[in-house]
């Protein structure tokens, strides 16, 4: 029987600390780096000698300010602050690999549509089809404030906003130009075909688009959609448009049971369960005995900062947890940050003192630690007992976190039959999915796909509307 392969991306953004934080205080970590081109393209290829199906580089917009009510602690550990712009990173990385993907963390509040599909257009024509989109709507007050606004939008209405914003990105990407709009004739002066490039007109709720999409067709048209929510109406979004769905369990029992969830909604939604790769976030430290990867471990320890990992989660739940004794319960009232991290924190009880200690690596992620041949047994056994697909790794000493992962544990997982010993051919979704380079019929964005001579569908009404009755 043949096994089911793992997939597996490298977790990263382009600042200096990240998830794991304080590691990079660490003498052999490389994360101040970051600004330097050489830093990421040296780490593309790297991935890519690994194998790695992407790297998935998440972004944030707005400082992480509810922890003590400021940015000191943000600062002083660099808590994602400073942090740049991810996008910018993917066409050197590109330039210097052949296979590795990149899926991108944008935040569509404060992008518009039209701008974004063109960059995105423009980023899957330079990587041949191997870009992707995280999908977020934010969760930071601070972020409202400084692009202008009095404050965010409500949790739900921020996906009801990013409902219609794909079906407008979904007009650009699959309906306006035609599959044969492009000649590239010559000898004909026709570059492309104007009865076969379509004006895209929606007018809805949130968003009045009126134009042309500027770029020709890309590899993939769509990029490959990544999204992150867990929340009830984060699941209902993911389940219409995710195609990786990014999740981060603090343990199995919550990892099977959100995965379970998942797949129901998307069979809801008119999608078969394995639509979605879910990909559960982890920490590795892996050595070549058990008892080498304990003393790297303990030695990461030394470096790392508990209470920047808590400042951090401070900002995912709106709760500033400094104002709390160690062990005094803690007011978990619904707020309008990441719901589902404070509906989990919630249901655990979690203290100050409990935090503090999940965090002792600096970030939420459980460490998996130990030698290559115990690291390979743990992923598996993750993939078995709780149905995700996939990881995301998470960085810790850069480069060494990787380059010990890609010298120890992937030969382990490829001598189990569950890791590739080489790339396929493809764009990313082809190679993720084995369907084609373009969505399947079955998606959502299939609707607005203008087929040749065929009308694209024009309905104004946006899917946020109709969903939300739906959801009544």
């Amino acid at each position: 029987m043949t096994r089911k392969q793992i997939l597996l991306n490298a977790f990263n953004m382009n600042c200096v600390g990240h998830i794991n934080h304080g590691l990079w205080t660490h003498p052999r970590d490389r994360l101040v780096d970051y600004r330097q081109l050489p830093y990421w393209t040296d780490l593309a290829r790297t991935l890519e000698r690994g194998l790695f199906d992407g790297l998935f580089l998440a972004d944030i917009v707005g400082v992480y300010d509810v922890y003590q009510h400021n940015v000191d602690v943000t600062l002083r550990e660099s808590i994602q602050l400073p942090v740049n712009d991810p996008l910018l990173l993917v066409s050197a990385m590109a330039a210097v690999t052949e296979h590795l993907g990149f899926g991108v963390t944008v935040n569509l509040t404060y992008e518009q549509p039209y701008l974004l599909a063109r960059r995105f257009s423009t980023l899957d024509h330079l990587t041949q089809g191997r870009i992707g989109w995280n999908i977020v709507t934010g969760y930071l007050d601070s972020a409202a404030r400084a692009m202008g606004l009095s404050e965010q939008l409500p949790h739900d209405e921020r996906y009801e906003r990013a409902d219609e914003y794909l079906d407008v990105l979904y007009k650009l990407w699959e309906g306006s130009w035609e599959a044969d709009a492009v000649r590239r004739d010559k000898a004909a002066r026709v570059y492309a075909d104007p009865a076969k490039v379509h004006p895209v007109r929606h007018a809805g709720r949130y968003y009045n688009v009126d134009g042309h999409h500027l770029a020709e067709p890309s590899p993939q048209r769509t990029p490959v959609l990544f999204q992150a929510g867990s929340s009830g109406r984060g699941q209902r979004f993911a389940a219409r448009h995710a195609e990786c769905v990014f999740i981060s369990p603090p343990n199995r029992k919550v990892a099977r049971e959100t995965v379970q969830t998942l797949r129901e909604q998307l069979v809801q939604a008119g999608r078969r369960p394995d639509d979605v790769k879910v990909f559960a976030g982890a920490a590795v430290v892996a050595a070549a005995t058990e008892h080498e990867a304990r003393e790297k471990y303990a030695d990461y320890l030394r470096y790392a900062s508990r209470e920047a990992g808590l400042a951090h989660f401070a900002a995912s739940t709106g709760i500033d947890y400094s104002q709390y004794d160690l062990d005094a319960p803690v007011d978990y009232v619904p707020g309008n940050a990441i719901e589902s991290a404070t509906r989990t924190a919630k249901q655990r009880g979690w203290t100050r003192r409990k935090l503090l200690e999940m965090f002792e690596l600096g970030g939420r992620y459980p460490a998996i630690v130990g030698s290559a041949a115990q690291v390979a047994d743990e992923l598996e056994s993750w993939i078995d007992e709780t149905g995700i697909d996939d990881f995301n790794l998470s960085r810790t000493v850069v480069p060494e976190s990787y380059e010990d992962f890609f010298d120890l544990v992937v030969p382990e997982l490829q001598n189990l039959g569950l890791y590739k010993t080489a790339y396929a051919d493809g764009t990313l979704r082809q190679r993720l999915f084995g369907e084609g380079d373009q969505l399947p019929e079955r998606h959502a964005a299939a609707r607005y796909r203008r087929r040749a001579t065929e009308p694209v569908n024009t309905d104004t009404t946006g899917a946020s509307q109709r969903l939300a009755k739906e959801h009544s």
